[in-house]
């Protein structure tokens, strides 16, 4: 039996783990979002405009429990990069059976990365293009190329969102959207595909593919075919600046990555 260790309950983060959270196998879920309902959220979401204002991992809990009532769900209501909540996090990974990262941006995602391999745990990345276009989905395993060898293999340009940060205690505010929101449709479409990726790490079932682009749209001079698959083999880079540096000694700041890259 399986333990579910995921940070980021938003919009794709839920259907995710609605996805895996129905599967037997999986009996204990360990959740992490700093984050509260807001207004525009709810489109987006499955939680009701009646829930505005509560906190987003707790609504997961509930969701879960109302399905599965025998699923163990713990929450963590932090910030994954908070230093007073890594003690908790590390705790946290060491219990878990695979990783799920749902959030969207590129600090957390490397820090993420590095939690998963100090303790050589299996994760996976669902990503949304912006106006849902298409998506990635990633698989991460001990010894496998870290997030950083595949954002370097891929030529991914990193934008570094200088909004402020939300203010979780007044949920009526405006949030400062950065990119072109996706649809629920796309958002799911590629969710879904991240969930089918982490049950198969689960499971044992290595496809050979380190990381998968599905075009949803046709997009003229950048996806000429909708709904087209294209699989990459990507191999550890010796070279990383990320995972080639030794896990207790100096680690690059996450402020350096764009030049690092």
């Amino acid at each position: 039996m399986a333990t579910l260790f995921q940070v980021g309950v938003g919009s794709g983060g839920m259907v995710v783990l609605d996805l895996l959270a129905r599967e037997p196998s999986i009996q204990k879920v360990i959740l992490v979002e700093p984050d509260v309902y807001k207004p525009h959220n709810v489109h987006r979401h499955y939680f009701p405009h009646s829930d505005v204002g509560a906190s987003k991992v707790e609504l997961a809990r509930r969701w879960l429990q109302e399905r599965r009532p025998e699923l163990v769900v713990e929450t963590l209501a932090v910030d994954l990069m908070a230093p007073e909540a890594q003690p908790s996090l590390e705790a946290a990974v060491e219990h878990a059976d695979v990783g799920v990262c749902a959030v969207d941006n590129e600090p957390a995602k490397y820090h993420f990365d590095a939690m998963m391999r100090r303790r050589r745990k299996p994760w996976t990345l669902g990503e949304v293009l912006s106006g849902g276009i298409g998506g990635w989905v990633h698989r991460f395993v001990p010894d496998g190329p870290c997030y950083g060898c595949v954002a370097s293999y891929l030529q991914r340009s990193i934008e570094t969102d200088r909004s402020p940060p939300p203010d979780y205690s007044d949920p009526s505010n405006v949030v400062h959207e950065v990119t072109v929101p996706a649809s629920k449709a796309s958002i799911a479409a590629i969710a879904s595909l991240h969930a089918l990726w982490t049950l198969d790490v689960l499971q044992g079932i290595d496809g050979g593919w380190t990381s998968q682009l599905l075009t949803l749209h046709k997009v003229p001079q950048l996806f000429e075919e909708a709904y087209r698959p294209y699989r990459f083999r990507i191999p550890r880079n010796s070279e990383c600046l990320i995972c080639s540096v030794p896990t207790t000694g100096p680690q690059i700041a996450a402020e350096d990555l764009d030049v690092a890259l």
